[in-house]
């Protein structure tokens, strides 16, 4: 990676040293994931009633199955690791980072080869085809890093966490998460319904130039229609779109921000032409279609019966931010300054996205309450 210089020290499996400064660190994280949940809301509070507990008719027996199938491998020792409460905390402890504290579940770099493929196919059944591929790339591109940083024993494909949650086999709410460096999906099934946030996916670098999966890119079509939306834009619209010159520092609705407050900012897709809807609506296809069959198209009819508003900041011919934020759905985009690399401004060969649920239905947090409220009064 020309240009892109290591940075030293900061990524271990564990820490070499617990400085005052990463226990604070930690601290505050468990602080944030210990708060109630309330889910990413306006200034005005949480809006209720946008989530109803139905059935959807989807068959999400295959998902189930695989679960099953995954968690018959396990042994008793990895099960006590590997399968946590419906309602356990560590939802909300993933992290993005390559600092290896606060996981939990197992690691897929700890499992043998028939255990790791049975975590793929889980992945492969929830996931669509374009949003399975897109995590498996991704995974990948961590194996470049650690090739151009010579820590591949720290950087690869399978030092990710898996967990699954609740009991698929005996049919109540049940789900699975995903986490590590750039990876961090969370998955969670209601009766047949699915919910598939948060789901953060990033890369640095974007494009593998070479080593093991050279060729690999991630995030190349999030990039290129997210500047296609605002660039087709007239300037009155730009003008109402642009949200800030500079782009912020980090995404607002990261990692232990469940509760974020954030406003609606930026231009409304319904003032957009019949052309700029036909983008937009692609755009919004990337975030919603990586869920399965069935279950993308349910959740696209749910945000579009919504008013969604762009907001911009940055420079379409250079680097720049992006969010998508509605009642029912909050996307954002940002390329990022180096954190693997020694580059001390963002650049395009590192994007982070993450796709929330706001309103309170992050995790299905709105679904279970709905569930338990229904079926488990007593």
């Amino acid at each position: 990676m020309v240009g892109l210089r290591h940075r030293t020290g900061a990524y271990t499996r564990e820490p070499e040293e617990w400085t005052p400064e990463l226990l604070e660190k930690v601290a505050w994280r468990r602080e944030a994931a210990a708060e109630p949940f309330r889910g990413v809301a306006t200034s005005d509070g949480i809006q209720r009633g946008l989530f109803p507990l139905c059935a959807t008719g989807l068959d999400v027996e295959p998902q189930r199955k695989a679960a099953e199938d995954y968690l018959a491998l396990l042994t008793t020792a990895e099960l006590a690791e590997g399968r946590l409460p419906m309602d356990d905390v560590t939802w909300r402890h993933w992290a993005n980072g390559a600092r290896y504290f606060l996981r939990h579940g197992l690691c897929m770099a700890d499992l043998d080869e028939a255990r790791r493929r049975a975590i793929l196919a889980i992945l492969r059944r929830s996931l669509s085809p374009y949003g399975y591929q897109q995590v498996v790339d991704i995974m990948h591109l961590n194996l470049t890093v650690g090739e151009l940083r010579g820590e591949e024993h720290l950087l690869n494909e399978w030092m990710y966490w898996f967990s699954v949650y609740g009991e698929p086999e005996h049919g109540g709410p049940w789900g699975w998460q995903l986490d590590g460096h750039h990876v961090n999906v969370n998955c969670v099934f209601v009766g047949d319904q699915m919910v598939l946030t948060p789901t953060f996916l990033g890369a640095e670098p974007v494009i593998a130039d070479a080593g093991k999966y050279a060729g690999t890119a991630a995030l190349r079509r999030e990039e290129a229609l997210g500047r296609a939306l605002f660039t087709h834009l007239t300037g009155a619209q730009q003008d109402r779109a642009v949200i800030a010159d500079e782009l912020p520092r980090g995404l607002y609705a990261g990692a232990f921000r469940d509760n974020w407050e954030l406003d609606y900012a930026g231009l409304p897709l319904g003032e957009l032409t019949s052309g700029q809807r036909e983008t937009a609506a692609d755009l919004l296809g990337l975030y919603v279609g990586r869920a399965g069959e069935g279950h993308a198209d349910l959740r696209l009819a749910e945000v579009l019966e919504h008013q969604t508003f762009f907001a911009w900041a940055g420079d379409p011919e250079d680097v720049f931010y992006y969010r998508l934020h509605s009642p029912v759905l909050l996307v954002e985009f940002e390329h990022q300054w180096g954190v693997m690399f020694d580059n001390d401004e963002p650049t395009r060969r590192h994007i982070h996205t993450v796709v929330r649920t706001p309103n309170g239905n992050d995790y299905g947090a709105d679904l279970l309450r709905q569930h338990h409220e229904r079926f488990h009064r007593h």
